[in-house]
């Protein structure tokens, strides 16, 4: 028998996006029709509590209350020259701090590696600059922007998410034939989630009427249960999903609330089935994250997007808006309205559906993992 090419997913736990990206190529790993096996690190299980505390509680901070400065920080680090003293010297700390992620690989000996995040490309670069890492290593880009932090010399190659994304690689120095417009994995199931009416039936809808689904609360929009009322107030006939996540407090709001407005809010706890609930939705509302977008273009979803954060969602968000495959509420009241306007002119849903369909890449995680494994070794 053939031994099973080793391909080793490493992400950041910076947000969710990094983890799902790498999720979504492992659950494809399973599916091929080659001997594989895929194994997934999250980079900050193998730091000191003190690193992990900076690089992701750091981050979330920042991103949750101070954003403006999180766009401040994401523009001096992308215009940062590469061989600056404050580069230079963030780099040394990560090398001091991930040893112990260096051993896993060592242990492991994968036949190749996909990074999700910039951190462990940046670490593996170097490690096969000095000759200590022969194994071809890749970068997943998961965002519809490049920061200048993902691009790094001696890594076997990159996936965009577009074919701007990728000329911006070009424009950074990346060999054009290592570059792979693939756009960003998601989960296998997203190819295939069943009927909207299979799905509606699962969860108690009705798959003939109109139905939003409102992914998160977002700054400027208000408390989930509050934002659902509000929409639930409005003149327009439709039915209601919401996600609370894992957010007890916000679920059992929800629940209440959906008391009041029975066969029209159905709310929702944590779940790994989120392509079934997109199923039976016409319209997302959703902060942009890149992968969470890619899941919508992936069902042909339309979407309004809510407060980006300055940095790689804002720049999502321009992409998206250039599309023409989501609209943007800076606030609840524009809100309501761009939520009306779709509601009293379906044909403007429609070519936005349209054109979220042609954009999704649905079969992205396929494509990436055949082109690392005919390069395998």
């Amino acid at each position: 028998m053939v031994a099973p090419k080793r391909i080793l997913l490493l992400s950041v736990s910076a947000g969710s996006g990094h983890l799902r990206a790498a999720d979504a190529l492992c659950a494809q790993a399973a599916l091929a029709d080659v001997a594989v096996s895929a194994r997934h690190l999250d980079v900050m299980q193998f730091v000191s509590t003190a690193f992990r505390k900076v690089y992701t509680d750091f981050y979330i901070t920042l991103v949750d209350r101070h954003p403006a400065l999180w766009g401040y920080v994401y523009r001096l680090t992308n215009d940062a020259p590469p061989d600056g003293s404050l580069q230079k010297f963030r780099r040394a700390i990560e090398r001091l701090s991930t040893r112990s992620l260096r051993r896993a690989i060592d242990d492991w000996q994968p036949d190749a590696i996909i990074c999700t995040h910039f951190l462990p490309a940046e670490l593996l670069a170097r490690m096969r600059r000095k000759g200590n890492l022969s194994c071809p290593v890749w970068v997943q880009v998961t965002d519809f922007d490049l920061h200048r932090m993902w691009v790094h010399d001696d890594l076997t190659g990159y996936f965009a998410a577009t074919a701007e994304v990728a000329f911006r690689m070009t424009a950074l120095g990346v060999d054009p034939a290592g570059i792979h417009v693939t756009g960003i994995p998601v989960m296998p199931a997203f190819r295939a989630p069943g009927s909207r009416a299979d799905c509606a039936a699962r969860l108690g809808l009705d798959p003939q009427r109109r139905t939003i689904l409102l992914m998160g609360g977002g700054a400027g929009l208000g408390k989930l249960d509050a934002v659902a009322e509000r929409l639930l107030a409005l003149p327009h006939d439709f039915q209601l999903i919401v996600m609370a996540g894992k957010n007890l407090p916000a679920l059992q709001a929800l629940q209440a609330l959906a008391l009041r407005y029975p066969e029209r809010l159905l709310a929702q706890g944590y779940t790994d089935r989120v392509e079934q609930l997109m199923a039976c939705a016409d319209l997302v509302i959703t902060k942009p994250g890149g992968l969470t977008t890619s899941e919508c273009l992936a069902m042909g979803l339309p979407m309004i997007i809510n407060t980006p954060i300055p940095g790689q969602e804002e720049r999502n968000a321009d992409f998206l808006l250039e599309q023409g495959v989501a609209l943007k509420a800076i606030d609840a009241v524009t809100l309501d309205y761009r939520i009306g306007l779709l509601m009293t002119h379906p044909e403007k849903l429609a070519d936005m559906a349209a054109k979220a369909r042609a954009l999704g890449r649905p079969d992205a995680a396929r494509a990436v993992l055949h082109t690392v494994l005919e390069h395998c070794p």
